[in-house]
């Protein structure tokens, strides 16, 4: 890491310098609060257009996949929502959170030289370590991305990791060539641009972005187990992600191919 310490990094982002482009009309920064996802669903619930953007230094309620927390100590990660409307049907909405990762993971690679690598449907790792996660959440015609990416947070700060769940890492710890909070949130927010405005142009049709998410997708050709929202496993091959997002796992035993919709993936080693 180039001289980019772990304390210097954490100047507050008292304002981001962001090239808006098409889509994105406000970017706010707060100090503190309960969780950007859920401010910005209240907004989307009282007609606010897409292009918002909300960054926080400090959540309480943060959420991650699952219903699991998201914590993180003030100014050492990412954390920020953006409210989007897509024009295209809504049962080509599952590619959404897709395609953030690939922007996620794209702009981390460019800004601070760390590669990761994608677990379906979006986790951002490093060396089998989570990076950053994605969580998004659809109210009211409208759609609300959370991104949540640790920066500088120390070993000893990172929660200790659940049973069966992946230890977390940072940028730090992966030896990032930039900790800037500032640059990495232009950059994911120019990089998702890009990938949204292609995605919704295609009228929700994956083609746009499935390659670059099946290159970064470390899931497909691994033998995996799905904990399926039911409470059943899953087990099998990763072999492809359907036009709807959807992981297609063939089965063990009989091969039958079953896409997955939501769950808890583990890579089997």
């Amino acid at each position: 890491m180039a001289g980019n310490g772990a304390d210097a990094a954490r100047e507050p982002l008292r304002s981001v310098a962001v090239a808006r482009g098409e889509l994105w009309r406000n970017v706010a920064v707060v100090a503190r609060t309960g969780s950007t996802n859920a401010d910005l669903l209240a907004r989307a619930g009282a007609g606010e257009p897409e292009g918002l953007v909300l960054a926080a230094e400090e959540q309480d309620a943060g959420r991650g996949r699952m219903g699991r927390r998201w914590v993180s100590p003030p100014h050492s990660a990412l954390m920020f929502s953006v409210l989007l409307r897509p024009a295209v049907p809504p049962a080509r909405w599952g590619w959404l959170p897709l395609l953030t990762g690939v922007a996620v993971a794209s702009a981390v690679r460019e800004v601070a030289e760390v590669t990761g690598v994608l677990k379906w449907p979006n986790d951002v790792l490093r060396d089998g370590r989570k990076l950053a996660g994605i969580l998004a959440e659809a109210a009211d015609g409208a759609v609300v991305v959370g991104i949540g990416l640790n920066v500088s947070t120390t070993a000893e700060e990172l929660p200790p990791p659940r049973p069966g769940a992946l230890p977390a890492t940072s940028l730090l710890l992966s030896g990032a060539s930039v900790l800037d909070r500032a640059a990495l949130l232009t950059a994911i927010l120019a990089s998702l641009e890009l990938r949204y405005l292609a995605w919704q142009a295609a009228g929700g049709n994956p083609e746009p972005v499935r390659a670059e998410y099946t290159g970064m997708c470390d899931t497909l050709g691994r033998q995996v187990q799905v904990e399926l929202p039911s409470g059943q496993v899953l087990s099998g091959e990763a072999v492809g992600v359907d036009s709807d997002g959807r992981l297609v796992v063939s089965r063990s035993g009989d091969s039958s191919e079953v896409a997955v919709a939501a769950g808890d993936v583990v890579h089997v080693r």
